[in-house]
């Protein structure tokens, strides 16, 4: 089984998202940045229910690569001498699912769990630092967050994402034009937050809702490399909430993809702070 690393960008914006099946209609009307955005958080639940918001936890499972280890297939002896077996041609790649719950609390504080063999990888950010522990790989200590591992956690959105009171958050909406996402019709924001950073949003131009974001890019062998998360799976959540129950992450330049399938969820929880802090 081939591990990749687990990043914060694959659930911090969990929290934001639902669509309904996609409608082949094209957008009937000009509209502003600030319109499209007031219809995004109508639909994705309203902005009393998110507000409302202050923890939330969910459970599902997440990739863990594909399964690549060749079977041997047995070959039939001819004579009493013994044949070795032969490598079977390699059946189509399936991919390895694990356990996985993800915890998020106000501001800005966020914990991902996976079981894996009986042992628990933990990843968790307290709104400052970051830690992880990954005794799958034989690392028996808590680890602090890399600079870049950090710097990306820092530049991750609230539980309810980037559009919701973005204008508290010290944010800015533009309108950059419309664009297809796949068989999509999608307005495309450019949403810059009060450091400076620019981030880009495709909204779905019929129900309004997210289909694709940009994620924080990736340092891989000494190159950043773009990401973008897509959603689907739509469904009804408590607490009046809409969410994505999968987020499929792609990085530039790699084949596979990663994904998260969630298949529960539970808002305003108690969690204590102390889930996030990094133990002594």
């Amino acid at each position: 089984m081939h591990r990749r690393s687990i990043t914060l960008c694959m659930f911090l914006t969990l929290g934001t998202l639902f669509a309904f099946a996609a409608d082949k209609t094209q957008p009937a009307a000009k509209l502003t940045a600030a319109e499209i955005v007031d219809k995004n958080v109508a639909a994705r639940g309203g902005l009393k229910a998110w507000r409302a918001v202050q923890t939330i936890s969910m459970k599902g499972k997440i990739d863990a690569g594909p399964s690549t280890r060749p079977k041997l297939s047995p070959q039939i002896r001819k004579s009493s001498r013994q044949v070795s077996p032969k490598i079977a041609p390699a059946p189509p790649v399936e991919q390895v699912q694990l356990p996985v719950l993800i915890e998020m609390k106000r501001s800005h504080k966020s914990r991902m769990e996976i079981q894996f063999k009986g042992q628990t990888a933990i990843q968790a950010f307290d709104g400052t630092n970051g830690w992880k522990f990954r005794p799958y790989l034989n690392r028996k200590d808590i680890e602090p967050f890399t600079p870049d591992e950090l710097k990306s956690a820092s530049k991750q959105a609230e539980l309810d994402g980037s559009l919701i009171d973005y204008k508290a958050k010290g944010s800015k909406v533009e309108l950059v034009g419309t664009e297809k996402v796949g068989e999509r019709d999608t307005y495309k924001l450019a949403l810059t937050t009060s450091d400076g950073q620019v981030q880009h949003i495709w909204i779905d131009a019929v129900n309004f809702l997210e289909v694709k974001a940009e994620g924080v890019p990736r340092k891989l062998d000494g190159k950043m490399h773009a990401v973008d998360i897509y959603y689907d799976e739509f469904r009804p959540s408590p607490g009046g909430l809409v969410l994505p129950y999968v987020l499929e992450t792609r990085v530039e330049g790699l084949k596979t993809t990663e994904k998260i399938e969630i298949e529960s969820v539970l808002v305003n929880p108690k969690l204590e702070d102390s889930l996030f802090v990094q133990p002594k």
